[in-house]
């Protein structure tokens, strides 16, 4: 996976004209490749699907979203390990990677898993949690056998931070499908 660990807000050129953009490019090749998608979020809290279906004809890519901002949620909703969650608590990036596996088996539809998990953890502050900075993210990334975990550190007040992290989860997605499936 390529480095988008990177403090700041990603460059124009790096997620296109703007957000808006690029999720229509996303949703423009899932679309394209017949792909379906579902997103879990925590420290985004919804923004993440709604920025993608968002854009007309999503319908037909985007399985749903899950916000699981309680912990005990996203062991319970997106099977992720209470273990993990017991000894590192909800911002780690196995939980990320865990949701992301999670949310495409419960956002399954007619039988068939989406072919691609996106999940967002992490602090968006004002304040640290649990030893965490404000701006601390992971988004994970879940598609066939394998997946991924970026983690982030991110700049700015509450609100930037996961805008930001919205725009950085929409880039990944879009850098997984460029990606040669033999990596």
């Amino acid at each position: 996976m390529p480095d988008l660990a990177a403090a700041g807000p990603a460059s124009p050129q790096a997620r296109g004209a703007d957000s808006a953009d690029a999720a229509a490019l996303l949703i423009a090749e899932l679309t394209a490749r017949h792909l379906t998608i579902a997103v879990a979020e925590s420290l985004t809290g919804g923004l993440l699907v709604a920025e993608l279906v968002r854009i007309p004809g999503a319908s037909v890519v985007v399985n749903g979203g899950v916000v699981a901002y309680q912990t005990e949620l996203k062991h319970r909703l997106l099977a992720v390990d209470s273990s993990i969650l017991n000894v590192h608590g909800p911002v780690h990036p196995d939980v990320a990677m865990q949701m992301a596996i999670g949310v495409r088996t419960h956002l399954a539809v007619g039988g068939e898993r989406a072919d691609i998990g996106v999940s967002t953890t992490g602090v968006a502050g004002p304040d640290a949690t649990e030893g965490h900075a404000p701006g601390t993210v992971y988004i994970g990334l879940s598609q066939g056998s394998g997946s991924w975990v970026i983690p982030l550190r991110l700049a700015g007040d509450r609100d930037a931070v996961r805008a930001e992290a919205v725009v950085r989860a929409v880039q990944a997605v879009r850098e997984l499908l460029g990606r040669d499936p033999s990596e």
